[in-house]
């Protein structure tokens, strides 16, 4: 298996010279010259009779389970057969060098490896390789068969204060007030005792004040407790980067850039965590795929179906172009997550509006970088900025609210929550 080792070019250009001062010294009579040049010589024939007799190995070993946007960390294992004195380890990822660093391994050795990431869904976590190299550098190895492992990068999420609240509240309970009466909840009114009503619901104060001599009873009231059902519609048709020239599909966006469906994830994720901690129920769907909807749920185990449907969400090429609508449940909260860069999204997004759910459209276009464009590139992007915003406008004027995403998503979402809050359940203007 020696084949495996071939001798360093440096190790033949040391034998050639020091051959060459063997030869000088023996033709002048220069035993000073010849000394000079045997040291090489025996070195590297000593050396190379050392190389090792078996191949280097590398390993990539990550987590199991999908890890979150941020740092993704794995360990790196290299196996060196005896006679190595060391390997050399090269780290690329997106074909594009990370780091080449030269360590000592005596058999095996685990070195960690952390990779910072700003994209979510699957990706290639990093492809190792190695070189090994014999005693005195005299030998190195063929380079080891690469290791490569793909990863699901989770969405992160980000905490929401307040969140908007769909025109009808459904169930028998959850966080919310809604509007018929029950127990939990604020204050509905006073009346008068009845069959059926508490005993511990008397409310003395009232009673001494309007009847004094306790001829009748008075009880306080409440509104009972529901839930809110929310459906979160990705748009998973376009994934465009804040560099407009890469938008043509010929040039990838940058790897530390976070794209639109980035955005998408990270926003339908958080949303989806806000609701589910108060109680409600949220499923998820897709307009760029015709295939089940997520149906609604609640609980820690459904943010976690939904953070992974969210991660393997990607464009699968031409869509079809839907006739209706899809179908959500009657009297949920419709929140869709899109560039609006077509008018498919909008005009869907408008007939939810129509039909009677409350609709909030979240803008998941990244800032753009429009500087480095030249002449044309900025009359075609201006071209789409306009018709977007055109979009946009219609969708505001069928009552449909709007919310950038790039920019304070909290304030904006708390806004549209501060703006159905006129009376105890209502969850829309």
């Amino acid at each position: 298996m020696n084949e495996r080792w071939t001798r360093a070019r440096a190790t033949t250009a040391a034998v050639v010279v020091g051959a060459v001062l063997l030869l000088t010294g023996a033709l002048l009579g220069r035993p000073d010259v010849a000394v000079l040049g045997a040291a090489p010589v025996v070195a590297a024939v000593l050396d190379w009779r050392r190389r090792p007799s078996q191949a280097v190995q590398v390993r990539l070993d990550a987590p199991d389970e999908s890890p979150p946007a941020g740092v993704l960390a794995a360990d790196v294992t290299v196996v060196a057969p005896p006679g190595a004195a060391a390997v050399l380890v090269g780290v690329r990822r997106h074909e594009s060098e990370l780091d080449e660093v030269l360590v000592r391994v005596d058999g095996t050795r685990v070195l960690p490896l952390v990779v910072e990431t700003m994209r979510t869904g699957p990706q290639p976590l990093a492809e190792v390789d190695a070189v090994g190299m014999g005693v005195g550098a005299a030998s190195v190895s063929e380079p080891a068969e690469p290791a490569a492992r793909s990863v699901v990068v989770l969405p992160a999420t980000r905490p929401l204060e307040e969140l908007p609240l769909p025109p009808r509240l459904r169930g028998l309970t959850g966080g919310h007030d809604s509007r018929r009466p029950g127990e939990g909840g604020s204050l509905r009114d006073v009346h008068q005792f009845a069959p059926g009503d508490r005993l511990r619901r008397i409310d003395w104060r009232v009673t001494a004040r309007r009847s004094p001599r306790l001829q009748e009873l008075y009880v306080r009231r409440e509104h009972a407790l529901a839930e809110a059902a929310v459906m979160l519609v990705v748009d998973s048709r376009d994934d465009v980067g804040p560099d407009p020239a890469t938008w043509r599909g010929t040039v990838r966006p940058a790897t530390s850039d976070s794209t639109s469906l980035d955005l998408a994830r990270q926003a339908a994720a958080s949303v989806a965590q806000g609701f589910l901690a108060l109680g409600d129920r949220v499923g998820l769907d897709d307009l760029g795929a015709l295939r089940r909807p997520l149906p609604p749920g609640g609980g820690r185990r459904q943010l976690d179906r939904i953070r992974q449907a969210l991660a393997v969400t990607s464009p699968e090429g031409e869509p079809r172009r839907r006739v209706r609508a899809p179908q959500v449940p009657s009297g949920a909260l419709v929140v869709v997550f899109s560039t609006f860069l077509d008018d498919d999204a909008a005009e869907v997004a408008a007939q939810w509006r129509r039909t009677g759910h409350r609709v909030v459209a979240v803008d998941v276009l990244p800032a753009l970088r429009d500087k480095h464009l030249d002449d044309k590139q900025r009359l075609a992007l201006r071209l789409v900025r306009m018709m977007r915003e055109d979009r946009l406008a219609t969708l505001a004027d069928a009552d449909v609210e709007l919310v950038a995403w790039r920019t304070s998503p909290g304030v904006g979402l708390a806004r549209l929550a501060r703006r159905a809050q006129r009376r105890v359940g209502a969850g829309a203007r």
